[in-house]
């Protein structure tokens, strides 16, 4: 049986059989499957395409495709979904001590939505065991250490620095999370002076433990204009190597239909999507297209990716869109992507980003998707403000007479 009908008979049987079952046991279930060689992998998943290749951070990635923290907290799989098709794969959020994280049930998933709201806690085996794993990994691709603090940690710097001195020597990049929801005051980490601490600690340690290793901060969502501009301006300062835009949101846009959307935690998936993508091309405003921004939240098709790229990201990542499409997503994602990109006369991916900012970007491409992607931050800012700065996603308008491409 090929890739396409073992990918196919997956879908077909397996993933709807999974759904029934508990959704952390299901995750969980999955990591064994992958460990196992359970999951088919795509056709064409280790391809390259000189379209999809790019250099980001000095760092080299076959495809912009990448799976988000959360899913391989532990490190278990980084080899197995690289297989998968991702481009690059990010592990954590990782604490230095291990954390069992918040009390059951803490992941619901919201089906009407194609979303998910976690409150995990930052459940990790610690650095120790996760530096191990590291240790013995067959070093290949681009893999990324998504390191967070311990929840009743007295220093955050210092959880912070020794996640940089553990993992920083088995790491391509290294991400600062301060913006998950379910760990008390940590987002508050995300204020200009105690950002500043914090980062300028970090750097030191990466300056000592793990010298040219790039330092990326992941920023949440839900920020004022005033927060934005404070963060942009650190980074700019410290001369941080990039951002990932953005973490979960604690908001419930308007038009949720399923029936956990009360559940507390962060939401993921679909209805992230507008909110996640004007927060991603303010930073590429606000930092002038001059930090390379990573863009995550509600990707589910080669067309959302296409329109983080064209609002300012380098590079995309995914998670949530797994929990219902399964394997062979990540390379459904490229094929449409690499399509748009040569509809549209785009000779990379790389030439594409920023598009829908040519003030700053300098590039020019009279597309329907750029028109798309640049109104879609004006109609969002005003549904925010109609639904008491609630956002609700939507799909802008084109401005051009141009043949429009629907999905």
């Amino acid at each position: 049986m090929d890739g396409a009908r073992r990918v196919g008979w997956y879908k077909t049987f397996v993933l709807p059989v999974v759904r029934w079952i508990d959704t952390e046991c299901a995750h969980g279930l999955a990591l064994w499957a992958l460990k196992n060689n359970l999951v088919p992998k795509p056709d064409g998943a280790g391809d390259s395409s000189p379209l999809l290749e790019c250099e980001v951070f000095g760092r080299k990635f076959t495809n912009p495709i990448g799976l988000a923290a959360g899913f391989d907290k532990n490190a278990e799989v980084p080899n197995q979904m690289l297989d998968q098709g991702f481009g690059f794969v990010e592990i954590g959020s990782v604490t230095p001590e291990p954390q069992a994280g918040n009390r059951k049930p803490r992941l619901f998933r919201l089906y009407s939505d194609r979303a998910v709201i976690n409150r995990m806690g930052f459940n990790n085996d610690g650095l120790a065991v996760v530096a191990t794993r590291l240790r013995k990994r067959a070093r290949r691709g681009v893999l990324g250490a998504n390191l967070g603090k311990n929840k009743y940690a007295a220093d955050a710097a210092a959880d912070y620095v020794a996640g940089v001195r553990t993992l920083g020597r088995y790491a391509d990049y290294l991400v600062v999370n301060v913006s998950s929801p379910n760990t008390p005051g940590l987002r508050a980490l995300q204020g200009r002076e105690l950002l500043a601490e914090l980062l300028s600690a970090v750097l030191a340690a990466r300056d000592e433990a793990a010298p040219g290793v790039p330092v990326l901060l992941k920023v949440a969502p839900d920020l004022s204009d005033e927060d934005k501009a404070d963060i942009a301006s650190v980074v700019l300062d410290l001369k941080i190597e990039g951002l990932i835009v953005s973490n979960t949101t604690i908001d419930r846009p308007v038009g949720m239909n399923s029936y956990d959307q009360a559940e507390k935690g962060g939401l993921s998936g679909p209805p992230l999507m507008a909110q996640s993508t004007k927060v991603l091309a303010d930073f590429y405003q606000l930092t002038k297209g001059q930090v390379p921004l990573i863009g995550v939240g509600g990707v589910t098709s080669g067309k959302d990716a296409y329109e983080k790229i064209l609002n300012g990201a380098s590079l995309v990542q995914i998670y949530t869109a797994l929990v219902y499409h399964g394997p062979g997503l990540a390379q459904e994602i490229k094929e449409d992507l690499e399509k748009r990109l040569r509809q549209d006369g785009f000779a990379s991916v790389s030439d594409a980003v920023g598009a829908a900012f040519p003030e700053i970007s300098g590039k020019h491409a009279a597309i329907d998707e750029v028109v798309r992607a640049t109104v879609t931050a004006t109609v969002t800012a005003t549904a925010a403000a109609d639904a008491d700065d609630v956002t609700e996603p939507m799909v802008a308008t084109p401005a051009t007479p141009s043949d429009p491409k629907q999905d």
